[in-house]
């Protein structure tokens, strides 16, 4: 993160490594710490958040193959964001949606 916001920090076992933790300007200004600290923790434990099924089997299939994983979220006032954890695990970001 590239603001003076306090580093973001788990709370539980991560299920994968992380890597370097990264947000977006678009996510930085929509979203605040808590939301991103909460959705961090949710991802790392394996709870995709808003996935569908096909995407929950893929972030599965992930797990098992060292892919990309995916998870989906809503801010209190209902911004849609995402958090993805390269195929390596080598950066884990906090993105918009259209930042993609």
């Amino acid at each position: 993160m590239s603001d003076s916001r306090p580093l973001l920090l788990l709370a539980v076992e991560s299920i994968f490594p992380l890597g370097q933790l990264t947000a977006t300007p678009g996510a930085l200004e929509a979203l605040s710490n808590e939301e991103m600290q909460s959705a961090l923790n949710r991802h790392a434990s394996g709870d995709w958040g808003e996935l569908d099924q096909h995407d929950r089997i893929e972030n599965a299939r992930a797990l098992r193959n060292g892919l990309r994983l995916l998870s989906a979220y809503n801010s209190n006032n209902g911004t849609r964001f995402w958090i993805i954890t390269e195929h390596d695990r080598s950066v884990t970001t906090i993105l918009l949606p259209q930042e993609y």
